[in-house]
């Protein structure tokens, strides 16, 4: 009676099997697309420290138009949503009159690109699902952004002020601006 292949040489094939499918998957991917760790990605985006906490940064270039990446989610009913946004959750998308899609799962990477008054990206629902689309061409290292719309902006980014990058400007230049006067008062009065 013939004995069965020995389990060394059983698990060396099935290393070199599994070694080769790995090589030929990530040989899909171009050269430059690889993360640090080795593994392939094709994502062309990351999540990054921003001026407004976390945020949605570009890694590679993003053409006009292109899809970037899906808001993901539970799809829960407006009713239940509204009683969730009592209670503080922020990352409700209304997909119709309807159904809302809860996107507070970290897993849902689309939470993490911000608001903006000038933003890069706009968001739609294609088929019941929400993605984020370039709407101007996004460079490596840029934040992506859209606007979350005005009923978001009045219930709470208005309270705190908003602090895209265009309406931090905006105000510096106010308070620069009001700082000027002020010190031009003050030398006036002294002279006098």
């Amino acid at each position: 009676m013939r004995r069965q292949r020995s389990t060394r040489k059983a698990a060396r094939k099935s290393s070199a099997r599994k070694t080769s499918a790995r090589k030929r998957k990530t040989s899909k991917f171009e050269a430059g697309a690889c993360k640090p760790s080795g593994k392939a990605s094709h994502k062309p985006y990351r999540v990054a420290r921003s001026a407004t906490g976390l945020g949605l940064f570009a890694t590679a270039p993003i053409d006009t138009g292109a899809f970037i990446v899906a808001y993901r989610g539970r799809r829960i009913a407006n009713v239940k949503a509204a009683q969730m946004e009592a209670r503080g959750s922020r990352y409700m998308y209304e997909i119709n009159s309807r159904w809302t899609i809860d996107g507070s799962s970290r897993r849902n990477v689309a939470r993490y690109a911000n608001h903006s008054c000038r933003p890069n990206a706009e968001s739609d629902v294609v088929k019941g699902k929400i993605i984020l689309r370039a709407i101007r061409a996004i460079k490596p290292g840029d934040e992506i952004t859209y606007d979350y719309g005005r009923e978001y902006f009045d219930l709470f980014l208005k309270p705190a002020g908003c602090k895209c990058i265009k309406c931090a400007q905006r105000r510096r230049r106010a308070r620069n601006t009001r700082h000027a006067a002020g010190a031009r008062r003050r030398s006036a009065g002294s002279a006098a």
